[in-house]
């Protein structure tokens, strides 16, 4: 017959490995619908910049896995911004063209230097070949916003 003491430690321990299997699973499922080349998200630049004024590349050896995503940043202290707060600094969208996320649903590209900060929130577009589509969103915002972050809730896990 188990201790009682020795069985709540059991289920204790059990319930821990659950959860972090979950997680886990979650990490990888999350990261899949993310926009990550080999140096990471947002094409290795530092998420944290874009809110600074100007986007900037970050560095291989200053970054951070945030729920299975890894950011590369410029300096330390933004960096510890990051961890500090990383909702704050995500890109909408996973990363991927908001404007292509709004009128299509579609994962598309971006050019890691055409974006927007709309009510905190980093956005970021397509612009090339002649095809800026931060200039599209601009004409239609309200409206794209609120597809893009209803065809969103469909790509995630």
């Amino acid at each position: 017959m188990f201790n009682q003491k020795l069985m709540k430690k059991i289920l204790f321990l059990s319930f821990v490995l659950v959860v972090n299997v979950a997680f886990a699973q979650s990490d990888e499922a999350r990261k899949k619908s993310f926009n990550i080349k080999k140096e990471g998200a947002i094409e290795g630049y530092d998420p944290v910049s874009y809110f600074e004024g100007k986007p900037k590349e970050g560095e291989s050896n200053l970054t951070y896995v945030f729920k299975g995503v890894r950011y590369q940043f410029s300096s330390p202290s933004n960096l510890a911004k990051f961890k500090a707060t990383p909702e704050k600094y995500e890109p909408a969208y996973g990363g991927w063209c908001a404007y292509a996320m709004g009128e299509t649903g579609e994962k598309v590209k971006i050019d890691p230097e055409t974006f927007k900060i709309i009510d905190g929130k980093l956005y970021l577009f397509y612009n090339f070949w002649g095809n800026n589509t931060l200039t599209d969103w601009n004409k239609s915002e309200k409206t794209l916003k609120a597809k893009a972050d209803q065809n969103w809730k469909k790509l995630l896990p």
